[in-house]
């Protein structure tokens, strides 16, 4: 049996896929299996496939049905109790799935990422989300911090996800939302442990026809009604009663819609000198600089300025907030 299995579904990548495939059967100190699922290509893509020499390389032939459809048929087939993701387009640094495996052991987590680079085609910076790459690899290294925030955005870049096969049996659903963004926030209800490694260890290439760039079930909407839907289901689930950071263009939205779900925001806290003392929907705002001790009430951070989540997430400390465990970051 294989240390790990890395699951690779491809559609028409014929420019791409050499490179990431060498990239994984290039990997360090690792037994490997790579299963390349090709989900029903039509260009050039299983003939540089199939020039590929190594008995580690499996590749399952089928229809188009999407990459979840790919991915979970890629899980039938894999031996390994560690099961690896990968991307068509990507690039895997040699010492990713080692390190991987090592902090996934040694720290007894259930999913693992890593820090990133993202790319162009070209290999140049991708300057539209420079923003996202410093929240993946500042913002959202600590277990406590991939809990407490993975309801702004996706904590791991999901074909960096190294995880024990539990993970990824409970699927991919194919649904209205994105479907790797369902699994993780499925997998963390269900009291599973997250983690990454500290090190830069894939380039992640990001280009107009990825499918995160052109099918809805990965836009800005479909993303907030996943995790709408996960913080009714999870955290908010038997709460009546709430406090929101934020009075701006990210907080507002948030506390119409909580309102709606008849959750009753008591304050809204604030650092804008003059919102402080407003009243918004009822809600009377407060100076984040003077907040009450925490008491048992959720507290559910909205904020988009750039650092902002940072400089908030230590400060509610000071108050006896627990970030994850009764504080939550949305955007």
């Amino acid at each position: 049996m294989p240390e790990v299995s890395v699951i690779l579904p491809v559609f028409n990548a014929e420019t791409t896929i050499t490179r990431a495939v060498d990239s994984i059967l290039q990997q360090a100190a690792v037994d490997l299996e790579l299963i390349v699922v090709d989900d029903g290509s039509t260009d050039g893509t299983l003939c540089a496939l199939e020039s590929t020499r190594d008995n580690r390389l499996k590749i399952l032939h089928r229809g188009h049905e999407g990459v979840a459809a790919a991915s979970n048929a890629g899980l039938k087939i894999a031996q390994s109790a560690i099961i690896a993701r990968m991307d068509a387009d990507d690039y895997a640094y040699p010492q990713r799935l080692q390190k991987q495996i090592a902090i996934l052991q040694q720290h007894s987590l259930d999913v693992v990422g890593c820090r990133v680079r993202i790319l162009n085609a070209d290999n140049t910076a991708s300057e539209g989300l420079q923003r996202y790459e410093r929240w993946i690899n500042e913002e959202t290294i600590t277990p406590q911090q991939i809990l407490a925030l993975r309801f702004v955005e996706f904590p791991l870049v999901n074909p960096t996800i190294l995880a024990r096969r539990e993970y990824f049996e409970i699927g991919f659903s194919d649904n209205e939302f994105p479907e790797d963004y369902d699994l993780l926030l499925t997998a963390a209800a269900r009291g599973m442990k997250f983690g990454k490694v500290s090190d830069v260890l894939f380039d992640w290439l990001d280009h107009p026809s990825r499918l995160t760039r052109t099918d809805d079930r990965y836009s800005n909407d479909a993303f907030m009604n996943c995790r709408r839907k996960h913080l009714l289901d999870g955290p908010f689930r038997h709460a009546s009663v709430v406090d929101l950071w934020g009075a701006g263009q990210t907080g507002k939205p948030w506390l119409r819609w909580l309102q709606q779900q008849q959750i009753e925001v008591r304050r809204v806290y604030e650092v804008h000198p003059r919102k402080i003392g407003d009243t918004i929907h009822n809600v009377p705002v407060i100076d984040g600089e003077e907040m009450f001790s925490a008491d048992g009430t959720l507290l559910l951070v909205a904020v988009g300025a750039d650092g902002a989540r940072a400089q908030i997430y230590e400060h509610i400390m000071k108050f006896g907030y627990v970030p994850g465990e009764d504080t939550w970051f949305v955007a």
